[in-house]
């Protein structure tokens, strides 16, 4: 997920891309925590991913303040 197809987006439809990536990331925990993670730079991915959203929502909840 690249910037550039975030700010395409919408705050509601960024809103649900956030909620299906923690859910993500908390399934991410449970294999790892299970043993059955097999390649751990998904979770570091996703943490990144989630970051660039919230990221993206904050810039467009500032723009839309002004």
């Amino acid at each position: 997920m690249n910037v550039q197809e975030l700010n395409d987006k919408t705050p509601d439809q960024l809103r649900e891309a956030l909620a299906g990536l923690k859910k993500e990331a908390f399934n991410l925990r449970f294999q790892q925590a299970t043993g059955q993670l097999e390649n751990t730079a998904q979770m570091r991915n996703v943490r990144r991913d989630a970051a660039r959203v919230k990221t993206v929502l904050n810039q467009k909840a500032a723009a839309a303040a002004e």
